[in-house]
């Protein structure tokens, strides 16, 4: 069975890298958005928040969105955009969720806990773990840019997911797209490691500083994600198309 790395890589041989984040929990309004995009994507990004809020019938309509994407082209690797992160029994549950009941094939993590309280997850080698360094939002600096050894805390745990956490090779990070020099930095730290860059289109990233700052020795290495510029446009493909194409003449 193809890992998420494998899955991802393939999608960047093809030249895609646009990730779309179904932040809705209406199941008909996201195969919409499958049918219209399926063929210009990287990934799809489901953020778990819009569907819990929904309960039962949300979760339900999680599962059937995911389902669907793979029926659809079950070479598209699914990230669930669920930031967890918690003491290592509750992980064990929380891993079994989203990798065994899901079957979603990356999730995003907190790194706050360390590294032994994340175990449940970096144990799945053929998943991947997503760990946030530097967030999209503009407060992100509160915590995340406090120094420590003449570091900001940002880059202590870039270091911390490439040098320490990445055994088993399913690590990726995510920097923000509001943030290109730190997107910078990080990408130094981790080398190759996939990214995961939130923040194009309606949070201001910009996509040419995006792809200067963040590619890696490959010109690859970059899952941009676009959630709101993407699913509520007039036109989902269009607007697909439009980060799609942008994406490929800035890479030439």
């Amino acid at each position: 069975m193809p890992t998420f790395l494998d899955k991802l890589t393939a999608k960047w041989n093809e030249g895609k890298f646009v990730c779309i984040g179904l932040d809705n929990s209406d199941f008909e309004f996201n195969r919409n958005i499958i049918d219209q995009t399926f063929d210009l994507v990287a990934t799809y990004k489901p953020n778990s928040a819009f569907y819990e809020e929904k309960g039962a019938q949300g979760w339900e309509a999680l599962k059937k969105t995911i389902d669907y994407i793979r029926q659809k082209d079950p070479t598209i690797p699914i990230i669930l955009d669920a930031k967890r992160g918690d003491i290592g029994n509750t992980n064990e549950a929380y891993a079994k969720a989203v990798f065994d009941d899901l079957q979603a094939d990356a999730v995003t993590i907190h790194p706050y806990l360390g590294k032994e309280a994340m175990e449940p997850f970096l144990q799945r080698t053929d998943k991947g773990i997503i760990v946030l360094v530097r967030t999209s939002n503009p407060c992100a600096g509160e915590f995340q840019d406090l120094r420590i050894d003449n570091k900001p805390l940002y880059q202590v745990i870039a270091e911390h997911v490439a040098k320490d956490w990445n055994t088993n090779g399913n690590c990726a990070v995510v920097v923000g797209a509001t943030y290109p020099e730190e997107l910078k930095k990080v990408r130094e730290i981790v080398g190759d490691m996939p990214i995961l860059v939130p923040g194009i289109g309606t949070q201001g990233g910009n996509l040419q500083a995006v792809l200067e700052n963040g590619l890696n020795s490959k010109k690859q290495g970059l899952i941009i994600s676009s959630s709101r510029g993407i699913i509520f446009a007039p036109n989902p493909r269009e607007a697909t198309l439009n980060l799609h194409q942008e994406i490929v003449s800035l890479l030439k």
